[in-house]
């Protein structure tokens, strides 16, 4: 894989249990996963993020690419701000989902734009022709990314994880100029 990824500004890599403090700030962040799909509860503790960081370390190498988790570090001070994700949407597992999820700190500096542009770059490079972002109706930073991102709207359903939500598509025939 060619993971880690670089940008200007960002290195996305895989995720390790040293980084349960750092993630913690976004999982464990209410204004964070207030948001998520499917829904998930805050992450009480630094221990119970081990457990998940454990978890999504574990499962990443039995992933077929472009899917798993990544951590998403600053390069200026190696902070990790952000996560992203590539998985199979619910209930037909046919769809495949690009998340993000940034530390509220970081919100608002063009950095889920700028990682996630690298992440469906790569993600293209890897037979995946199209991916979808899903956000709740009033998730208007959610929605503002993905329409920065080159996605475009398809509607709204309740489709996936039993939540109304806007859905929102980018094809690999939409990079090509």
């Amino acid at each position: 894989m060619e993971i880690p990824l670089h940008t200007d500004r960002l290195v996305i890599r895989d995720w390790t249990v040293d980084d349960a403090e750092a993630a913690f700030e976004i999982y464990g962040a209410e204004d964070v996963t207030h948001w998520l799909t499917p829904a998930m509860d805050r992450v009480g503790d630094i221990g119970a993020m081990r457990a998940v960081l454990n978890a999504w370390q574990e499962a990443q190498p039995n992933l077929p690419p472009p899917r798993g988790r990544w951590a998403v570090e600053r390069i200026e001070d190696g902070a990790v701000i952000g996560g992203l994700g590539i998985r199979l949407l619910p209930p037909f597992e046919e769809d495949l989902e690009l998340s993000w999820q940034l530390a509220p700190g970081a919100w608002g500096q063009g950095y889920a734009s700028e990682a996630a542009t690298a992440l469906i770059e790569w993600a293209f490079t890897q037979d995946t022709e199209e991916l979808f972002a899903v956000a709740r109706p009033n998730n208007t930073r959610a929605i503002a990314v993905a329409k920065r991102l080159g996605m475009r709207w398809v509607g709204e359903t309740d489709k996936y994880y039993n939540l109304r939500l806007q859905v929102y598509r980018i094809r690999h025939t939409d990079l090509i100029d």
